[in-house]
């Protein structure tokens, strides 16, 4: 590990380390042998057909919850920076409804910062065992404090308290530096409640589009676009 650190830190900007190329590591795309494997293997369901989307996503989520080995409530969460860079990662949908998608996090993080200058912001989940995706793009509204609230409550001790304890996406001296604050918060609060921080909160994406994607054989997937439009939603079947 230490030699590889070291190699990947001599070399030259812009390379791509040792390892990384390596193509022998990524699997080939599938043969006609292996599509038609997998056509046989199951008879394909009906065409997608849905007037309201949330009802839609509701039960894939649901199917989800059943079949994924873990997290069916990963997204990716995708904004743009101060210079117009794109930036993503994983956050926890914890709730869903006709007004949109909600998540939680520290305001004074990446993401935070990010969505607090230009509140818009696009998802995707992907559910692997079920090879299904759905993209989400939306402006983005804070949550009411008593939405946060709520949420809040909800959460174990130790996370209310790691709320409070960690700056996220700042800079960490060391591991010990955090456990020292986390131990500081909790004799701070002793047995009593942990109330939100107010550097903490949650956001909500109000969907303009919503695209569900599922797996078909040979490249031919399944896209169905639904776009918000005056008192209801639009659909448009995408080519794969």
């Amino acid at each position: 590990m230490v030699n590889a650190a070291l190699s990947m830190a001599s070399a030259p900007i812009g390379a791509i380390p040792a390892g990384m190329s390596d193509k022998a590591a990524i699997p080939p795309s599938p043969s006609e042998d292996d599509y038609v494997r997998q056509v046989s293997a199951a008879e394909p369901p009906p065409l997608l057909s849905a007037i309201d989307p949330g009802a839609l996503f509701a039960d894939w989520l649901a199917e989800a919850v059943v079949k994924e080995p873990n997290d069916a409530n990963a997204m990716a969460l995708a904004t743009v920076d101060e210079g117009g860079m794109p930036d993503v990662r994983m956050v926890l949908l914890k709730d869903a409804g006709p007004e949109g998608f909600v998540f939680y996090t520290n305001l004074g993080s990446a993401k935070g910062r990010q969505l607090a200058a230009g509140p818009k912001a696009a998802l995707l989940f992907h559910w692997k065992s079920l090879r299904r995706q759905v993209r989400v793009r939306g402006q983005v509204t804070p949550v009411t404090p008593e939405e946060a609230d709520a949420y809040f409550a909800t959460r174990a001790r130790p996370a209310q308290i790691g709320a409070w304890a960690s700056e996220q996406s700042q800079p960490l001296p060391d591991r010990l530096a955090l456990e020292k604050r986390i131990a500081e918060i909790g004799l701070k609060f002793g047995l009593g409640k942990v109330e939100r921080p107010p550097h903490w909160s949650g956001f909500r994406v109000r969907p303009e589009t919503i695209e569900f994607w599922r797996d078909r054989p040979f490249r031919l997937h399944e896209r169905l676009v639904f776009v918000r439009a005056e008192g209801g939603w639009t659909t448009q079947r995408l080519y794969p």
